[in-house]
């Protein structure tokens, strides 16, 4: 029983001294909001999630290892409240994934950062980056986005990445990424991004390409630039994207704006893009609103009108959210209120 109570002790005093260097932090977001959307002559009225931030609900830690090197992990997942499911797609057929927004695990130090795991890849770091709408809701620049039929599933995140970031460089950032494919169609994937962040200004640009595999006849490549100037009472947002897989191609150009005062903030982008092939081209012209209650409440408004090239036969149709499906060549359009808690 002494013995007992000796050894009870003693992983007492070790798990205190391990947690005293240590921190794990909880952390999520719910945004839920009510929206009117009309896609050609349908129209659907719908609670959505994701519109201003993306829903999640995540886990993080850091450790001191000493000498100034750290060990970290991240595991988040994705939520839709208004059905009360979790996770989502990771790319693979069939599979829902838990942590499907992010599952990753560091060592961080003088050197930058390793990380390995499931995660988002530079391209898209690069876009969200100067998109007024974040990447999100109806006003987001990837409702007028394409694939090109090319079923490479790193638009936005892969699986099996291998990434590394520079340090803090007097502004300079960056990194590089590679994943395996595993024999999976849209998996294997290079990638790499470079910027400056200095003052009012921020510029970067990043390339990735994801490799053919399988039913994919080329290489899905692709190529973006984006920078924005704050002046204050005024930010300036642009980015230009250009995909390219075989004959195709799409080209994307975005421009848009943050004004704040006091707690709100007014946004507008206007998004173009053209292609060749199975790529046609579409505008979308955007306006949000948002008044921050706290630090961690908003309320919001949104209201997006996306304007399809081409016809029923051939192009692409866009829409501004999920909803009913459209005929190509026709117009997309709507609107929302919403309220979004972040802990």
């Amino acid at each position: 029983m002494k013995k007992s109570l000796l050894a009870l002790a003693a992983l007492t005093a070790f798990a205190g001294a391990a947690s005293a260097q240590s921190s794990v932090t909880v952390f999520g977001v719910v945004d839920q909001s009510a929206n009117s959307i009309k896609n050609g002559s349908q129209s659907m009225k719908m609670l959505s999630s994701d519109m201003l931030n993306s829903n999640r609900l995540g886990f993080r830690g850091i450790e001191d290892l000493g000498g100034g090197m750290r060990a970290g992990f991240w595991l988040e997942s994705g939520l839709a409240p208004d059905i009360g499911t979790a996770g989502g797609g990771n790319g693979q057929a069939g599979v829902t994934a838990f942590w499907n927004r992010r599952a990753t695990v560091s060592l961080l130090g003088g050197f930058g950062e390793i990380r390995l795991g499931r995660d988002y890849v530079l391209t898209f770091s690069n876009r969200a980056a100067y998109d007024p709408f974040g990447f999100n809701g109806l006003g987001s620049m990837g409702n007028v986005e394409s694939t090109l039929g090319s079923t490479a599933i790193t638009q936005v995140r892969d699986n099996n990445v291998v990434g590394y970031t520079l340090p803090a460089m007097g502004g300079v950032f960056g990194g590089v990424q590679v994943a395996a494919g595993e024999a999976q169609q849209g998996w294997k994937y290079m990638g790499g991004r470079l910027g400056y962040a200095g003052g009012p200004v921020s510029v970067s640009a990043a390339f990735g390409k994801t490799y053919k595999t399988i039913a994919m006849t080329a290489d899905y490549k692709q190529t973006n630039f984006g920078g924005s100037f704050n002046a204050g009472f005024l930010t300036i947002e642009g980015m230009y994207d250009k995909v390219d897989y075989g004959v195709a191609n799409q080209k994307h150009i975005l421009i848009g704006a943050l004004v704040p005062f006091g707690a709100s903030t007014l946004k507008a982008a206007y998004n173009k893009v053209s292609g060749e092939s199975t790529a046609r081209g579409a505008k979308m012209f955007s306006f949000g609103y948002q008044y921050d209650l706290s630090k961690r409440t908003a309320l919001y408004a949104t209201y997006s009108s996306l304007n399809n090239d081409g016809d029923a036969a051939t192009g692409a149709a866009f829409v501004v959210a999920a909803g009913p499906t459209m005929t190509k060549g026709a117009t997309s359009s709507g609107y929302n209120v919403g309220v979004r808690h972040s802990f």
